[in-house]
């Protein structure tokens, strides 16, 4: 079986007052038509993968650099799916770079581990001083609707804003201590994180606003889902949930994005089309 290699770059630049993207590619991996839903300013890009998942031996690789005052919106029409494999790798790779006076949202929808994968999800941004970003990660370790649990398999997870702040590490499906252990997984399978940051130290007023709104709009902790948010330095902010099914958690990711958005960044609640088709 022929293995799929696919990279994708795309620089977003100014134009006047519109966000613009230039894009090249290599392999089965797209950009769809630019969109303006809210105007000039910012630019939503849609990432379609034609193979619609990866199987061991597969690599995605994905290049951002967003120049200064352009502002990306990146998501996704569905999930990111690891196929199972002979207990070989696939990997994910994104890395962006956000200049001086530029935004970066990376919103994707969420990645499934099918049963017997071994999967490498990694995304890398580098911030520049005057630069800020919004991006979340959703993780779903089997098919539970489908009764596909993930009983097999590894799934490494890292996710970086370089000098700032790292989460990294391995599931491993036969670490039922790890899974089950209420200072682990406690029993969860949908693992979620959601990050605002930026270059330099929020104001301390703009920390704690944004700290508020996360924890006002997070339900209490239930058999269904925990939630928690923090701030581990004083240029990030860091929300993480797990639960059993992708569909809470995506919607409390949705909700607290849209108001850092709206009371953070001053911008309007818009989301991707792409999400209610």
């Amino acid at each position: 079986m022929t293995n799929w290699h696919a990279s994708l770059s795309l620089q977003y630049s100014l134009a006047g007052s519109q966000t613009i993207v230039h894009h090249k590619h290599e392999g089965p991996l797209r950009v769809l038509k630019s969109l303006y839903p809210e105007g000039d300013a910012v630019c939503h890009n849609v990432l379609v993968h034609p193979p619609s998942g990866l199987v061991g031996g597969d690599s995605l690789e994905i290049n951002i650099e967003v120049a200064s005052g352009a502002h990306a919106l990146i998501t996704t029409p569905g999930a990111t799916r690891f196929y199972g494999s002979d207990k070989a790798w696939a990997t994910q790779q994104v890395n962006a770079h956000v200049t001086d006076g530029a935004r970066l949202e990376w919103l994707p929808l969420e990645a499934l581990a099918y049963n017997t994968s071994y999967a490498k999800n990694s995304a890398v941004f580098s911030l520049d001083p005057d630069a800020q970003l919004m991006a979340w990660d959703v993780t779903a370790l089997g098919l539970p609707h489908a009764n596909q649990p993930w009983i097999a398999g590894k799934f490494s997870q890292n996710l970086e804003i370089k000098n700032l702040w790292l989460e990294s590490g391995l599931i491993d499906a036969s670490d039922q201590r790890l899974i089950q252990s209420p200072v682990g997984l406690n029993g969860h399978l949908c693992l979620a994180t959601l990050i605002l940051a930026q270059g330099h130290a929020w104001s301390d007023t703009t920390r704690t606003l944004a700290l508020e709104i996360a924890s006002d709009l997070c339900p209490s902790p239930s058999d269904e889902i925990e939630v928690g948010v923090t701030s581990p330095n004083k240029q990030v902010i860091v929300l993480r949930s797990l639960s059993h099914q992708v569909e809470p958690v995506m919607q409390l990711l949705k909700q607290i994005w849209l108001e850092w958005r709206k009371q953070i960044w001053n911008l309007g609640t818009v989301t991707p089309r792409i999400w209610s088709m």
